[in-house]
């Protein structure tokens, strides 16, 4: 099943921020433009929710929009590449049935002062956040509702970079919050695939849900999506650019050993 991702609409949070091709990213500052927006206008913007298109199947609820305009977006991939600091050595590797493999993309983990994240048998310590990564949290818990502790960080150089097919279901992340991924750059294709149709023993027949992921989207796995599909970013030759991906998430700590 395919889903048409080129959603034509835009969240202006900022409307000041995107005329000027640059976001102020001081709290202090971004409350001062919301008092100075027009009255009328600000009203028009907040009134209604984010136009959200739903994506169900068996055991899969996903919501997904534009949540940056196009100037926004480009702003904070620019912001990002100067901002964050990727995994080097062991810890750009990654164990996989007990062999450790270079990791395929660059990876960074970012979070509350503290915070560890196991998966994939590797532990990552979060670095403390960066002003784009808590700008970009901030805009994702406004239009959710949801809060969260912890960002993983994937930038792919291009097409040849990918994820393998895998689940976000560890049990140190909160089951009530969903799974935030926000697209930044190269628009790529996005596949769920149910734990039941997967590989030479597939017991059963259920179409894959393939997506492509826009510049400045967001995409919200909601459960039980975890539990029962699996999803990849699987290799485009044809992609020759760049894109990063801020996988937003909740960890609980009374669930850590």
């Amino acid at each position: 099943m395919t889903v048409n991702s080129h959603v034509h609409c835009s969240l202006t949070f900022y409307r000041q921020a995107i005329t000027d091709c640059r976001i102020r990213l001081g709290k202090d500052e971004m409350m001062k433009e919301e008092e100075e927006e027009d009255e009328d206008a600000s009203s028009e913007e907040f009134a209604h929710p984010v136009p959200w298109q739903k994506i169900e199947a068996e055991g899969l609820d996903v919501d997904y929009a534009l949540l940056f305009s196009k100037d926004e977006a480009d702003y904070l991939f620019k912001q990002l590449e100067e901002e964050v600091m990727y995994s080097t050595g062991e810890e750009a590797k990654v164990q996989v049935f007990g062999k450790v493999y270079n990791i395929p993309r660059q990876q960074a983990t970012y979070g509350d002062a503290g915070l560890t994240y196991t998966y994939s048998g590797v532990t990552r310590l979060a670095c403390p956040w960066t002003p784009t990564l808590e700008y970009v949290r901030d805009a994702v818990t406004k239009v959710t509702g949801h809060t969260f502790n912890f960002v993983l960080v994937n930038r792919y150089k291009d097409g040849q970079d990918h994820i393998g097919e895998h689940r976000d279901d560890e049990k140190e992340l909160d089951p009530l919050c969903p799974i935030a991924s926000v697209s930044l750059g190269a628009a790529r294709d996005f596949i769920f695939r149910h734990r039941d149709a997967r590989g030479k023993q597939s017991c059963r027949q259920i179409e894959p849900v393939k997506l492509k992921l826009a510049h400045g989207s967001l995409l919200l796995m909601n459960q039980p999506t975890n539990t029962f599909w699996y999803h990849s970013l699987p290799v485009r030759k044809k992609v020759l650019s760049p894109r990063i991906n801020l996988t937003y998430r909740r960890i609980l700590l009374d669930r850590k050993e």
